[in-house]
């Protein structure tokens, strides 16, 4: 069992909101600054190739004044390998990228694209960049990620979300199940394991107590919830249900 859950703050839509007027406001740079103080152990920002978001200044300024490690989404592209070796992030998560989509949905096809992701997956790893890969709670697709010498996966958790969300008990269980066996298999199999993708204040706790889950990153939620309560108070909630559900499991298994 993982011991400890870290939390990746993803500061993608603070910069959405900026871009929506133009200038300079709000910052995601300095929300990034600010989850830090409120408890986040790192910081998530993906690099789409529209900018519709993050842009490559905000890139170079989280390198420049962050303290906590920068995860940076990307997309298996030659412009995005560049950037990323560049810079020299903590972490980098290889994501599907399609320019209509509104956000990522599902996983990676790491077993399909095997031959396409394996020289981005072995240039990051010579530079020292810890990649990840995110894909969807299936067994094919852990092979794979283990195949390619990627050290870290995250698991897909938006098709539990949605069945917590629309309250399909079914569905739900279902998901969850997924979720906990691929988690098992990755750890067995040597992969660290990461999750993320519509997590809530409602559906935080039940992947938390998942144990061999090591870290999960949360935005929208995050920044959404920041416009009624603040970005530092929804932060210190979410880590205190990720604390709470974790400890929680960790003392049912030693009893």
């Amino acid at each position: 069992m993982v011991p400890f859950l870290r939390l990746g703050v993803n500061v993608d839509h603070v910069a959405t909101i900026r871009n929506a007027r133009g200038g300079g406001h709000p910052d995601p740079v300095q929300a990034a600054m600010l989850a830090a103080k409120a408890g986040a152990d790192g910081i998530t920002a993906h690099l789409r190739e529209d900018r519709r978001h993050i842009s490559d200044a905000d890139i170079e300024r989280l390198m420049a004044k962050i303290a906590i490690p920068l995860n940076l989404e990307m997309a298996a592209t030659d412009e995005m390998l560049e950037i990323a070796l560049r810079h020299g992030p903590n972490a980098a998560c290889i994501v599907p990228e399609k320019r209509q989509e509104r956000t990522t949905e599902g996983g990676l096809d790491a077993a399909a694209g095997h031959n396409h992701l394996a020289p981005f997956v072995a240039a990051m790893g010579a530079a020292g960049i810890r990649v990840s890969l995110f894909v969807e709670p299936e067994i094919r697709q852990l092979d794979a990620a283990q195949s390619l010498g990627a050290p870290v996966v995250e698991l897909h958790t938006g098709a539990y979300c949605e069945a917590l969300l629309g309250a399909n008990r079914a569905a739900c269980e279902a998901e969850l199940a997924r979720i906990q066996g691929a988690a098992k298999y990755a750890t067995q199999i040597g992969l660290e394991c990461h999750a993320g993708h519509g997590l809530g204040f409602d559906s935080v706790g039940a992947i938390a107590q998942i144990p061999e889950i090591a870290e999960l990153n949360i935005g929208h939620f995050l920044i959404g919830e920041a416009i009624f309560s603040g970005l530092d108070s929804a932060i210190r909630r979410m880590r205190a249900l990720m604390d709470t559900a974790r400890a929680a499991n960790t003392g049912a298994q030693s009893a």
